[in-house]
Order: C-alpha cells, then structure tokens, then sequence
C-alpha cells in the first residue's frame, strides 16, 4: 500500500461526488453528521434535502454489486428519538438501494448521563448496509466462539407453519469459531491515545472489519464524511483503494497526518 492507493480531497463531498465516475466505488464506508449533534468547527450546514442529494449521488458513483456502510443514531429532542436514521434508510431504499441490513455497533458506553433519568442508556448506532442491485462480495468474519465447537450435529430448519424440520443429510461437525452476527461490540475510542481531536471518531477495527466483510484487496473504498481519516486507516491495513472527503480543514489535516503515518508504518514493517 502506497500513497498512490490514496486519494484525499478537501472540500464540500458533494460537489465533489458529482465529479466522480458512475460505477466507480465498491463501497461507501461513512458515519454522517446526523441530527446536527456536533457542530464540527461551525463549518456544518446539514438538512435532510442535503442528505437526500448526497444520497443520490452516491448511488450514482456506487458499483452494480457494491455496498453502502452508513453509520448513524438518532438524537433525542422533547423526549422522542427523531427517527432521522430510519427515514434515511428508507430514503436510500426508495432510489434504488437494497436494505441489506441493520447492524448495530454495541459501543459498551455512553455519554448522555442525564438519559439515565428516564430510559435505559443509549449503547448503540446503527449500522444500515445497502446494497446496489446484487450483493458481489460477502467474506464473512469467522470470530464468534461456539459452545459446542468440535461436536456433530443436525441442521434443523424453521417452516412456514412453526415446525423445525431436520435435514436427515445434514450431520455436520460444529467448528470451534463461526460466523458473527449482525450485533458488533466494538468499544468506543475514548483513551487520549486513540482520540485525535475529532468530536465523532469510530473505532479503526469497526471500519476494518466491513472493508474485510464488503470488499476484496485493491476495491475502492469511499468515505465521504472522512473526518479524523478512521476508514482510510483501515483501508491502508486491508489494502483497499480509499478516496476520502473532507470539508473541515483541521480534521483535514488530522486525517492526511493519521493516514501518511499509517503508510510509513506499514512500509517499515514490510522491510
């Protein structure tokens, strides 16, 4: 992985989207400033005819097959949940986009204590994962410890009526790790060693493992909302192609640092 792998663009996404070629990325891998929590240095001008633009911009440049990673929660005003992320969600499923799933990032923290006064804590965001058409890559993250690893057993499916049926061919011994499910517990960034002075950073491995599950090496990887760089980071260790946004000059900055540092890192570990 080189800098020629990396492309970092500083400016409104866009107005910068328009200017990319149609079938052009494998996935979008973004968390957008939602429900104007952060003012992100004043420079924030968001609404959901905004979103709805960038929106379709991005299924223009986005690849038959490929997949889109958007990561959001809801802020809480007059004591109800705005229900931003579900319109987006269905905003994206109404242009053409397939409504893949609905993951959730358990962060393990939170930090509206003031919540606790009325509702259980706030632990999670959404992660929607659309799809364009039909799904072209799925390499599934096998990290999820079985009880009954190294045992045999019987594949048993639901019917429509209740009823669970065994398939009589279907003896198959259990492996010691399988396949995750949609619930990923990631901790949230919160040592001074991993903040970086960004107000809304994720975590390197949560954007890792999408790139590994969505993409094969060399795919292009676009971040539209770059911010503190997270995805191009992981996009440098999965040796993915990355193309990052970014309007705010100082997190700009932030993130071609994290980055650069995030190539000579992995060059000096190569020799």
């Amino acid at each position: 992985m080189s800098a020629e792998n990396i492309k970092l663009l500083h400016g409104d996404c866009l107005e910068l989207m328009k200017g990319m070629q149609e079938n052009s990325i494998d996935l979008v891998l973004t968390s957008p400033p939602y429900d104007n929590l952060r003012t992100y240095n004043d420079t924030l001008e968001w609404s959901f005819d905004i979103f709805k633009n960038i929106a379709n911009e991005i299924f223009r440049i986005t690849k038959e097959g490929g997949v889109v990673v958007w990561i959001v929660a809801d802020a809480t005003i007059d004591g109800s949940e705005t229900g931003t992320s579900f319109r987006q969600a269905l905003y994206f499923q109404e242009i053409g986009f397939k409504i893949h799933d609905t993951m959730i990032w358990d962060k393990g923290t939170f930090t509206s204590p003031n919540s606790l006064r009325c509702r259980y804590a706030p632990v999670f965001e959404y992660m929607f994962v659309f799809v364009k058409g039909k799904l072209k890559t799925f390499n599934p993250i096998k990290d999820k410890k079985n009880k009954r690893g190294g045992q045999t057993t019987s594949v048993t499916v639901r019917q429509k009526n209740g009823e669970m049926k065994r398939n009589l061919n279907s003896n198959v011994k259990i492996a010691e790790y399988g396949q995750r499910h949609n619930i990923w517990s990631v901790p949230a960034c919160m040592s001074n060693k991993e903040r970086t002075g960004h107000p809304a950073q994720f975590p390197v491995n949560l954007a890792t493992d999408h790139i590994i599950s969505w993409t094969n090496e060399n795919d292009v990887v676009l971040d539209c909302f770059m911010g503190s760089g997270t995805t191009g980071v992981a996009c440098v260790n999965a040796n993915r192609n990355f193309i990052g946004i970014e309007k705010d000059a100082v997190y700009f900055e932030i993130a071609k640092k994290r980055i650069d540092g995030s190539i000579k890192e992995k060059s000096n570990n190569l020799f």
